[in-house]
């Protein structure tokens, strides 16, 4: 009698997209260029695209994504020094 053929599980790697975005250094430091805190720098000015103090882009509070919306998902913090 023989047994019945064994099925081996096979994994296929697929890249996954992801999506990693820099949004700059979350500190006080008002003049660190890249400093949430600096508000003539990409990602503290109210005017760039880029800052969450932009309420129009990044920093809406009605985007799923921004740390300024209650009920988003917000940033994770990753890295440090």
């Amino acid at each position: 009698m023989s047994s019945p053929p064994k099925l081996i599980p096979v994994l296929l790697w697929m890249p996954l997209p992801i999506q990693a975005k820099d949004l700059g250094n979350l500190s006080t430091h008002p003049f660190d260029q890249d400093s949430t805190s600096n508000q003539f720098g990409r990602y503290g000015s109210p005017f760039s695209p880029d800052s969450l103090n932009n309420q129009s882009g990044t920093g809406n509070p009605f985007r799923p994504d921004s740390p300024n919306n209650l009920y988003g998902k917000g940033w994770r913090i990753e890295g440090g020094k």
